[in-house]
């Protein structure tokens, strides 16, 4: 699924906080925002699209989920906070190379092909992973360590990529292959940016094989490497991204210009990324995975990056002039977008508290980021009851509406949306603010039930007006408006 990930280290961040972000972009797939208590999640799993059997523990978490509407595929639970407060989010498809897949091929399911033969299982893909790591966890290298033995294990079918966090730590999972994988902290003073591709640009070895500090991996895969004559690095160095993923002419279309404006938002000074002498351009491959940004970095600037549509170049596909290069690019934030995520797990609040999961339905262009407690034995009906019916009662089909709406009248409409943005924004940070010192007074689990309510409310009001704003300027400008003045 392209997706495009930001994770954000705690000195990196205004807060302190810890951030990993995502948009979730399948094929128009309707979302909500659940709870999954201990008492409902499986202890044996099944996946619908490979068809492995899975048995879980007996003793699960609570945690939040993203999952698909219409389960026909699967859950697809894409992110969560556990109770723990710990977060996840899978998965980032990334890219791999001939080589690496010759070496250690996909696990893929293969149906029987005569009644005497059994179908074969395939490995774990993105429609399983939260369920199967999120309630188990209890670190952010925790998750790391479940989600390596599963894949060792089963496989998987698909190459990925995988965010956790807990107050300290952020750790990054690439997948290698069908059962080989390599992980490492998220330095502390940056923000990775990932667009579909192999991330991971450095990576010491050492370390994974000896005190496991800040990196870890595959227990054969220095021999992985060797065997399979993987290493195309010059000089001594090792860059993972050289080794297992892949610098395609689609990369340079479709993923590296998204890594480029998110570097030339972060860093607009640090590097030339404009003009003849550019350091890095829109097709430029070895674009880095992280960067030390010039500034600390907030929520509203994760959803920013993750709203892109290149605003500010001459590749932006609203521009009204066309400069020749209007929409070559994939934008960050498009149309079939399902859920867009951040999970923050913040420092000095109360343990209860101290993961706020902000969450924006469709196309993030348009629609707005709305922080809720996650922590809590269900969300507001407003989140979690959407069905495949389009419906203004939820916060999802409402979003999609506008996202459609506003897109085909775009000059007219961005002032409103951009006010929905900045008021949803503002009010939740309000209320979030509010009940933070609310439930320092009371800490009891209803100050949380109602803080969500009362998000959910508003968010409600704001996305209603919104509509109905966007509905009139798009029936403004249908092809079909005449008058008896125009004669």
């Amino acid at each position: 699924m392209s997706c495009t990930t930001v994770l954000v280290g705690k000195a990196a961040s205004n807060d302190n906080s810890t951030m990993i972000a995502r948009t979730d972009d399948g094929h128009f797939d309707t979302k909500k925002l659940v709870v999954v208590e201990p008492k409902d999640q499986k202890r044996k799993y099944k996946s619908v699209i490979s068809h492995v059997e899975i048995e879980l523990p007996d003793d699960p978490m609570r945690y939040t989920a993203c999952p698909s509407v219409d389960p026909k595929d699967g859950v697809w639970a894409a992110t969560g906070i556990n109770a723990a407060n710990v977060g996840m989010t899978a998965t980032e498809t990334i890219t791999s190379n001939p080589r690496v897949l010759a070496a250690d091929p996909l696990v893929e399911y293969k149906k029987a092909k005569k009644r005497s033969e059994k179908d074969i299982p395939g490995g774990i893909g993105e429609e399983d992973i939260v369920v199967l790591v999120l309630p188990y966890i209890r670190s952010a290298r925790e998750g790391v360590l479940r989600l390596a033995e599963l894949i060792e294990k089963y496989g998987t079918y698909e190459s990925n990529g995988i965010a956790f966090n807990d107050e300290k730590e952020i750790w990054w999972m690439e997948t290698i292959g069908g059962h080989h994988w390599m992980a490492k902290r998220v330095p502390d003073d940056v923000v990775v940016i990932m667009p579909n591709r192999f991330g991971m640009d450095s990576f010491d070895l050492d370390d994974a094989f000896g005190k496991k500090k800040a990196h870890m991996c595959s227990k054969d895969l220095r021999e992985f490497i060797k065997e399979n004559d993987l290493d195309l690095n010059m000089g001594g160095a090792f860059d993972p991204r050289k080794v297992f993923g892949s610098d395609s002419d689609q990369d340079h279309i479709y993923n590296t210009p998204r890594a480029w404006f998110m570097g030339r938002y972060l860093t607009p000074r640090t590097h030339k990324w404009d003009g003849p002498d550019a350091e890095y351009t829109p097709e430029n491959g070895d674009i880095p995975w992280c960067f030390v940004p010039e500034r600390k970095i907030a929520v509203e600037d994760v959803k920013y990056m993750l709203s892109s549509n290149f605003q500010g170049t001459p590749y932006n596909p609203y521009l009204n002039q066309d400069t020749g290069m209007r929409g070559k690019y994939r934008s960050i934030g498009i149309n079939r977008t399902g859920v867009t995520s951040v999970c923050q797990i913040r420092t000095g609040v109360p343990e209860a508290i101290r993961g706020i999961e902000w969450i924006c339905f469709a196309s993030t262009t348009f629609d707005a980021l709305l922080p809720v407690y996650p922590n809590v034995p269900k969300m507001p009906k407003y989140l979690s009851d959407v069905t495949l019916d389009v419906s203004t009662e939820n916060f999802y089909w409402t979003s999609a509406l506008i996202g459609a709406l506003a897109d085909h009248s775009y000059n007219t409409c961005i002032q409103h949306i951009q006010r929905y943005q900045f008021t949803v924004m503002a009010k939740g940070r309000g209320l979030i603010g509010e009940y933070d010192k609310k439930y320092a007074d009371e800490p009891d689990e209803k100050t949380l039930i109602e803080a969500n309510e009362a998000l959910a409310k508003m968010a409600k009001e704001q996305a209603t007006s919104t509509l109905g704003k966007v509905l009139y300027e798009s029936s403004v400008t249908m092809k079909n408006g005449y008058s008896r003045a125009d004669n």
